[in-house]
């Protein structure tokens, strides 16, 4: 079987969801399987396994997105699975698998800020109503997404005819945090800062926590986000905005926070959830569909926009035999799941659709 892999949604610079998603998976799957990946970046190699074939094409924003199926014909390629549900498929001569993360932009269809402006209207125009949605899927052999909270919306506004299968996120198997030593009072919020991430929650949640507690923001932001944000900061309490860090920067974080936080309203995963928990780290996360799937029965919740019942979850956490079973809890919560199972459920649909 010709495998190719979509992996031009690797970032060179510091990873978002989609980014991480393709590189573990990609990784997971060449272990497992020949796989040719297709790029756009010749920086994207460096995330790739040592030796790995690769494509290269356009950039999957580019004017030529539409007819990228016509300039993989000439590869012979047996099936293409992308991590998006974008890619042209007109005049394909290979089985296809597109990928719909989330539902997430038909509940705020604001476009990621990264996007040039011609795609950010084009995104939004998109998510104004459900048909668009439907024509891209229906162009697929199969559709996959990365959780069943995700899978049952999808059935819910019938958004596919195609059969839709979970290949879902995990934790990365290199995940390695420096031990500390001792937890310190740092708190870590890992994603972007777009209205639904709720982040506003977790700055007024510092007013009902000691002085002593420092919130730590890690992702990229722009500087007027940045500048919002910093205007909630109660008086006597600290706020850190990194913009950005290395993997190492990340787990060094890691290895000293008091807990991980995220107050979003809603997700397709919620990664960051089990990369803290396979590390060790408490999680308090809002209380929605897809945070109970993915953190466990066992995890701290709270309602989204409650900043009095989120510093109050933290504070239970100083008492430490209470501490220690959400530790544990957690661990054997992340160890659920796994890139290398994730990438048989999918190599398994790839040959099942050849099968057909």
């Amino acid at each position: 079987m010709r495998f190719f892999f979509d992996a031009r949604y690797i970032r060179t610079d510091f990873h978002d969801g989609i980014s991480r998603y393709s590189t573990e998976l990609g990784r997971a799957v060449a272990a497992q399987a020949p796989v040719t990946f297709l790029v756009s970046d010749p920086g994207q190699r460096a995330l790739l396994p040592d030796g790995a074939e690769t494509i290269m094409l356009h950039g999957p924003t580019s004017v030529l997105e539409p007819f990228t199926a016509l300039r993989l014909n000439r590869y012979r390629p047996d099936v293409v699975f992308t991590p998006l549900q974008t890619m042209g498929s007109l005049g394909r001569r290979f089985r296809l698998i597109l990928t719909l993360q989330d539902i997430i932009y038909y509940r705020d269809p604001t476009p990621p800020t990264n996007l040039p402006p011609h795609i950010r209207l084009g995104w939004w125009l998109y998510h104004q109503a459900y048909w668009p949605q439907r024509l891209v899927l229906d162009r697929a052999d199969a559709v996959v997404t990365v959780s069943e909270t995700s899978r049952s919306y999808i059935e819910k506004y019938r958004l596919t005819r195609r059969p839709i299968t979970v290949v879902s996120n995990a934790p990365s198997p290199l995940l390695s945090v420096p031990e500390s030593g001792t937890v310190g009072r740092d708190l870590v919020y890992v994603g972007s800062f777009m209205p639904y991430k709720n982040t506003d929650v977790l700055i007024k949640a510092l007013a009902y926590l000691p002085a002593d507690f420092t919130l730590h923001l890690v992702s990229p932001i722009n500087a007027d986000r940045e500048a919002e944000l910093a205007a909630l900061i109660p008086d006597g309490r600290t706020v850190i905005f990194h913009r950005g860090v290395t993997e190492a920067q990340y787990l060094e974080l890691l290895g000293r926070a008091y807990a991980l936080l995220t107050a979003s309203k809603v997700e397709g995963f919620g990664l960051p959830i089990v990369e803290a928990q396979r590390a060790g780290v408490p999680v308090i996360c809002s209380e929605t569909d897809i945070f109970t799937e993915v953190a466990g029965p066992d995890a701290l919740f709270f309602p989204p926009d409650d900043p009095v019942a989120l510093a109050k979850q933290l504070e239970t956490l100083d008492d430490p035999s209470v501490r220690q079973r959400i530790v544990d809890a957690g661990r054997a919560n992340a160890a659920r799941f796994s890139w290398d199972r994730s990438a048989s459920v999918l190599l398994d649909l790839a040959r099942s659709l050849l099968s057909r």
